[in-house]
């Protein structure tokens, strides 16, 4: 009924960002995910185990070929270790495979796990949390966070298995050569181990602001995007552009100062090796001198160090990938979380802390029931000191149409989504219907999204066993079946992203169209037809009024006209039921509906064409 209310230059500012889980509830989620697939994980683990084995038998050839070299020995005894390393190689090639194959697939198990539990969870999130937080924070989880947890499970997991596995295989090898050299290896620990303190402390913090500042500059920038015409209207393009900017700058920042710590990183290990190996050789020219080793063994053990270069440095540097996939895991691991234990919001004045009613809900859905849905004393606010509902009560018969009306603000969409049971009460209560084998509550509203696949797969959405005949029963009822059958492939017509498109007011009839197929006890319409122009609305009012068809139904009236059809009309005026009647009862008795339905039916007499 009013302008929306142009965009604050600090609105954003305030958001309350979902939460990030610790890093010990990090840990204990991933236990959970990967218990289930325990075996899959010691199997692959002992694989990775046996071919990291058998390819510390190459170092000690390599010696044996030195040592038959350096006595003089006939060619003829070259043959036998070299036939052993070829049989090393294909063995370790098989089994490598074969191990890190199992280690691949338990990752992508666990992260396709964690992907359903994110999107399970992220869906049941609480309507006015998803809004303190902004779109831009959970879009960056949804694709930033999981696209770096899925390329450490892909790359990182398997790689660090196999590092982690070779380095200690390796300096047990080193100690059955000689304990000294294991000794003259391990100078270089102290070195590696201060680097991976060093890195940790500042990378932890570090990609966890980077994923924080990433998250707020795209929701800037979905903010200012988003709303261009509001901000053009208001002359705001310099505030936000310039608000975009220092987020940008910021997310610059925290970028080189990750790059500047890598680098730093690298270079400690560099100097860790060139210790470690002057040590083994050092060592390796004392035993040999005083005759306690062989040149071919003095030879294995400088391989042996040497190849660890590989997995020493890989397990090192994958520790950027490993922090920065854990504080992308942490942030998913957040909302999870978050899901599980609801929010229990601030009471409103006159309530006791702690009595946030939950939605009951009978356990039949009976013709017979007088009263449908019963709101009662239902409050809500969106955070301390913002109230939008006040203790509101409410009953819809069985079949009744209501309409809610009231201006902007007056908390119309919040109690819609209340009775849908979408955002739970502050405080009260409300009973909505319930039945086996059909919805119960089905809520459009004028943000409808059209899924990718075909038509009819997406009308199967409401109802996966409905029939060809069932979809174009649902579609004849809202009057949509004469252009859904003109689509180039009638049902079958991909549509969605990258498919044909639907204007606003076909996408409309299309969720028209799944409410029908749902058949729900009570449908809840939160201005479903304000999306389509004046000619698309009365095709739209048309739709929603057979979609509506013998059952009970709120209405959120975009337009006055969806209150004159309705059996009672509701006016909320600061979050407080004011008046409630038919509507020419409610237009003769010169309240606030007909102050509405006086300033609503003047605009259109005005900007009517003429004859």
């Amino acid at each position: 009924m009013t302008p929306p209310t142009p965009p604050s230059p600090t609105a954003d500012d305030s958001a309350e960002l979902l939460p990030v889980a610790t890093p010990a509830r990090t840990r204990a989620a991933l236990r959970t995910l990967i218990r289930p697939d325990r075996g899959l994980a010691l199997t692959g683990l002992g694989i990775l185990v046996a071919a990291t084995a058998v390819g510390l038998l190459v170092q000690p050839l390599l010696g044996r070929i030195v040592d038959i070299v350096a006595d003089g020995r006939p060619a003829g005894d070259l043959t036998l270790p070299v036939v052993l390393l070829v049989a090393v190689a294909v063995v370790q090639g098989l089994t490598t495979t074969l191990g890190l194959t199992r280690i691949a697939r338990l990752g992508e198990t666990v992260l396709a796990r964690l992907r359903e539990r994110f999107v399970e969870r992220a869906l049941n999130l609480p309507a006015d949390r998803l809004e303190r937080a902004g779109a831009g924070d959970l879009t960056a989880r949804v694709t930033g966070d999981v696209a770096r947890v899925a390329e450490a499970v892909r790359s990182a997991l398997p790689e660090m298995a196999r590092s982690v596995l070779a380095i200690l295989l390796t300096l047990g090898a080193l100690a059955l050569l000689d304990v000294r050299f294991l000794l003259a290896a391990l100078l270089a620990v102290p070195v590696q181990l201060l680097t991976a303190r060093w890195y940790v402390r500042r990378a932890l913090t570090l990609y966890a602001d980077q994923r924080v500042a990433n998250g707020a500059q795209q929701q800037q920038l979905l903010e200012t995007i988003g709303g261009a015409v509001t901000v053009r209207g208001h002359r705001l393009e310099e505030q936000h552009t310039e608000r975009s900017a220092g987020r940008s700058r910021k997310a610059v920042d925290l970028t080189m100062r990750s790059v500047n710590l890598v680098l730093g990183f690298y270079g400690r290990l560099h100097i860790a090796e060139y210790i470690g190996l002057a040590a083994v050789l050092i060592a390796g020219f004392w035993l040999v001198r005083d005759g306690a080793v062989s040149i071919g063994t003095a030879t294995a053990a400088a391989l042996y160090f040497h190849s660890l270069f590989g997995p020493v440095n890989a397990a090192l540097v994958l520790l950027d990938d490993a922090q920065s996939a854990a504080a992308g895991l942490a942030r998913l691991v957040g909302v999870t979380d978050l899901a599980e234990q609801p929010e229990q919001p601030e009471p409103t004045a006159g309530k006791a802390a702690g009595k946030a009613a939950p939605v009951s809900v009978p356990q039949q859905r009976t013709a017979s029931s007088e009263a449908a849905v019963t709101v009662h004393e239902v409050s809500h606010a969106y955070g301390p000191g913002r109230p939008v509902l006040h203790e509101v009560s409410l009953t819809l018969k069985s079949g009744e149409h209501v309409a809610l009306v009231g201006t902007s603000g007056a908390g119309k969409s919040t109690l819609a989504r209340i009775v849908a049971g979408v955002q739970r009460p502050t405080t009260g209560t409300v009973t909505a219907p319930a039945s086996t084998g059909e919805a119960s509550v089905v809520l459009v509203t004028q943000e409808v999204h059209v899924f990718t696949g075909t038509l009819a797969e997406d009308l199967r959405l409401a109802r996966p066993d409905a029939t060809d005949a069932d979809l174009r029963t649902a579609l004849s009822a809202v009057h949509a079946l004469d252009w859904a059958e003109a689509l180039p492939d009638g049902l079958a017509t991909v549509v969605g992203e990258g498919g044909h498109r639907l204007d606003p007011a076909r996408a409309q009839q299309l969720a028209l169209a799944r409410l029908v197929l749902a058949d729900p006890a009570l449908a809840v319409l939160d201005e479903a037809t304000a999306e389509a122009g004046s000619a698309g609305a009365r095709v739209l009012e048309r739709s929603a009024e057979a979609a509506l068809a013998g059952r009970t139904a709120l209405v959120v009236a975009h337009r006055l006209t969806q209150a004159v059809a309705a059996d009672r009309v509701v006016v909320l005026e600061a979050g407080r039921v004011v008046e409630s009647g038919p509507h020419d009862e409610l237009r003769d008795a010169d309240g606030p509906y007909a102050a509405l339905w006086r300033a609503w039916s003047g605009s259109r007499a005005t900007t009517a064409p003429h004859p």
